[in-house]
């Protein structure tokens, strides 16, 4: 039984009989999961949680204007806590072993609202790339474009694009009796099984395949003119090769981490997409299928409680920015002096926070 693109529950053992001889015995790893998982989850939205809501009441209560890539960031931020808002409904179901608890309409808004931010995370970063790669590459010839009225416009269009995609979910999520295991899970209940095949095509291709590759271009693009410039820099003694070479750090970082959390869960739907089409076969696959997405996914919700850490934490001028926000709540005496506002003026600041220079 299959449950691309969101949430597997663990297969039945009637394909044992069926299908390959090789069967893995993953009873006692299952156990695994209800214990650990869910409780990984809980860390995940508690940490993720208390970091997304900082991030917003930084932009939110500092007096400057927001810059583009804060724009794109105060978007994620918002998708990131929607989504880790919904986490807790599927800890307590995968504590239940996939019996759901809360009704078929928290089934539906759950799942529906887990995918909307999987494809709307995804397509804010490929903006926030579009606009770092505009920024240091090609600066002087799209200006155009880079305007706070067009970042706007693409985060609305990219939440209504999102939205979109997530329709299928909301219309054929359900709670489904599976009298094997005497329980009520919140599963998809598509019309036929090449709805199932279609939907986990553009899930992969469309929420990971094609915008991560526009990452990954954009960014190394970035990161090798960047590379350029720091040896310019150092050829004439400029500290601006100090600051590229920083920035070129974080660039690649963010794309290892992006990379490290999503691409085991997208390699378990690909390899799930050609059980389906039954170009792999068998009880073995079947049950490592069932088995890796969810560890796959778990991995997956990382990257929404690393995300403040990544992008907006430790770069200097978002933590000038909080210290603005958050010194008139701190006991008179307290030291801030660790944070020189020289750092403000630096205009290569960390990925993806644009400087108020740009």
């Amino acid at each position: 039984m299959t449950e691309t693109p969101l949430l597997k529950i663990p297969s039945s053992n009637q394909s044992e009989n069926n299908n390959s001889t090789i069967c893995l015995d993953l009873d006692d790893w299952w156990e695994i999961v209800y214990y650990v998982i869910p409780k990984y989850i809980d860390t995940i939205c508690v940490i993720g949680m208390l970091g997304n809501v900082f991030v917003l009441l930084t932009y939110s209560l500092h007096k400057s204007p927001l810059n583009i890539p804060e724009i794109y960031l105060m978007n994620l931020a918002v998708a990131d806590l929607i989504f880790l808002t919904c986490l807790p409904f599927w800890a307590e179901n995968i504590r239940n072993e996939f019996n759901w608890p809360f009704g078929n309409f928290l089934c539906r808004t759950t799942s529906t609202s887990i995918l909307l931010n999987m494809y709307t995370s995804i397509y804010l970063l490929v903006a926030v790339s579009v606009e770092r790669y505009f920024t240091f590459v090609h600066t002087l010839n799209h200006r155009g474009i880079r305007s706070k009225t067009m970042a706007k416009g693409i985060c609305l269009l990219t939440w209504f694009f999102g939205i979109l995609l997530s329709i299928p979910t909301f219309m054929f999520r359900t709670v489904k009796h599976f009298p094997d295991w005497n329980i009520s899970a919140c599963a998809l209940e598509y019309p036929t099984p090449s709805w199932v095949t279609a939907e986990s095509l553009v899930f992969n291709i469309v929420g990971f395949a094609l915008p991560s590759t526009a990452i990954i271009f954009l960014n190394f693009s970035t990161i090798r003119y960047l590379r350029k410039q720091a040896g310019r820099a150092l050829r004439i003694k400029s500290c601006k090769g100090h600051r590229g070479t920083k920035a070129t750090r974080m660039i690649f970082t963010v794309v290892l981490i992006f990379l490290l959390c999503w691409t085991p869960y997208h390699f378990f739907v690909f390899l799930d997409i050609l059980y389906q089409t039954e170009v792999i076969t068998g009880c073995f696959w079947e049950k490592l299928l069932n088995f890796g997405e969810q560890f796959g996914h778990t991995l997956a919700t990382t990257n929404s409680c690393l995300n403040p850490v990544i992008y907006v934490f430790v770069g200097k001028y978002f933590r000038q920015k909080a210290l603005e926000v958050f010194s008139q709540f701190i006991p008179c005496g307290f030291p801030l002096s660790s944070v020189s506002f020289k750092e403000k003026s630096s205009y290569f600041k960390v990925f993806p926070v644009r400087s108020s220079l740009t």
